[in-house]
């Protein structure tokens, strides 16, 4: 008698990323309560499972669903926003004065149900996001479907959300309450920078994240600037301030870490604390360039992030694992580094150790949640097919995917979302670009 599962998924490559470099040929996997039960060859699947949908992508490549570890989701209402300007014009001239106008809870919610409809036709499954009026984002995210972990932003100064550090995480914390027992989303810390959260609120940080094993999420070493102005200050480093402060250990993500030395890595390497290498929003900005291959090299965990789309203009994962890759290469002079099955692991399984959920998601084995991407490797741009894993990061693999699937519930079928509506998230990116532009009120 054929087992009963909820659906079976045939597929002409299953990459699983663990084992890693491994590539399964005309194999399934079963998945049944949102989990993954089996993944074993096609025809097998077909003798000893039932499944209320069968489903066959001879064309097609399953890989874990992407996991985006550093976005501001709701900027992607300003995306094309006061492109290619120096950083500090670009921020205390356009994007701050046009946040200090607009940002609310609708600017918020439209602008991350367009950046998870983006995240989710492009393969990711997951993201990380840090922005004002968090709990907008965390409604998007869990109407969505997507698996999200809602870094609330903790500032001294005021801000559209809080009017200091001690609201903000009063604010957060209960949020964190809200949502403490859902099973896609997460309430985190986000100090937004060392330069603008000062010592006590960091230790108050630290002791909680420690307390209730709860990740923080920081910008760090994100420019030059920013270490040399530490340095004239403090004498410290931003990595070492934080190691003093108790803030840097295996519950921190560090987001860019451009600006770096060996003393920096090190203490990367020996603290067990994780990296969010954002590149195509680095090289945007001209910020630098995060050396992952000696990190990666030394044991650090890298992940990827997209950053907001006013820095990056695309959320796409696949494009900034193509850049990952492509930029190790040319910053450290060898074609072997960064290989594409690295980079792969960058935006699956690394992401998920990043934000502590390597044991639910990250990787397709079985008992794990059944987060799944889908893509079409049959078109002509991606022939002839010699290596699928190359393939998905050289050739781009946003705009192939065909479905996508959080805890085994498809929320993109053959490119269509659902569970958002298409023409309604465009329509209030135009409604925004009116408003912002002036031309209604």
């Amino acid at each position: 008698m054929p087992q009963l599962v909820d659906t079976l998924i045939h597929a002409r490559w299953i990459i699983p990323v663990i084992p890693e470099q491994k590539v399964y040929e005309n194999c399934s996997l079963a998945i049944a309560q949102g989990c993954i039960i089996a993944l074993l060859p096609s025809t097998e699947a077909k003798a000893r499972f039932k499944a209320g949908q069968e489903i066959s992508l001879d064309q097609h490549a399953l890989i874990p669903g992407l996991i985006n570890t550093h976005n501001h989701a709701p900027m992607t209402l300003l995306r094309g926003y006061a492109d290619d300007c120096p950083l500090k014009e670009r921020l205390e001239q356009h994007i701050w004065p046009a946040e200090q106008r607009w940002v609310g809870p609708e600017f918020v919610a439209d602008g991350s149900r367009h950046a998870i409809a983006e995240m989710l036709r492009s393969g990711t499954t997951t993201f990380s996001d840090q922005y004002f009026f968090p709990e907008a984002v965390a409604i998007a995210a869990r109407e969505s479907g997507i698996r999200a972990h809602i870094a609330f932003p903790v500032l001294d100064a005021p801000t559209p959300w809080s009017r200091h550090s001690e609201e903000a995480l009063h604010k957060g914390l209960a949020l964190r309450d809200d949502y403490r027992a859902h099973e896609r989303i997460e309430v985190v810390f986000a100090p937004h920078a060392p330069y603008t959260v000062g010592d006590q609120t960091l230790e108050k940080i630290a002791v909680c994240s420690a307390e209730a094993q709860v990740p923080v999420q920081i910008h760090l070493h994100e420019t030059y600037h920013e270490v040399e102005t530490a340095l004239e200050i403090s004498g410290e480093r931003p990595t070492e301030r934080l190691l003093r402060l108790g803030l840097m250990g295996p519950q921190t993500l560090c987001v860019h870490m451009v600006a770096t030395n060996e003393r920096d890595i090190e203490l990367l390497g020996t603290s067990g604390a994780h990296v969010a290498h954002c590149p195509s929003s680095n090289l945007k900005l001209a910020s630098g360039f995060c050396p992952t291959t000696e990190m990666l090299d030394a044991g650090i965990n890298v992940s990827l992030g997209t950053d907001g789309a006013a820095s990056n203009n695309s959320q796409d994962l696949f494009s900034e694992a193509n850049t990952a890759a492509l930029l190790a290469k040319a910053v450290s002079g060898r074609a072997t580094a960064l290989p594409a099955h690295q980079a792969l692991a960058m935006a699956t399984i690394n992401g998920a150790r990043a934000l502590g959920i390597e044991d639910i998601t990250g990787s397709l084995e079985v008992g794990k949640s059944a987060d799944i991407t889908a893509i079409n490797l049959g078109d002509l741009e991606q022939q002839p097919m010699h290596d699928p894993i190359s393939q998905l990061i050289y050739t781009g693999g946003g705009h192939n995917v065909s479905d996508v699937w959080v805890a085994g519930r498809q929320l993109l079928k053959q490119r269509q979302l659902q569970t958002l509506n298409e023409t309604e998230v465009i329509q209030r990116a135009k409604l925004w670009r009116d408003r912002i532009a002036g031309h209604s009120h």
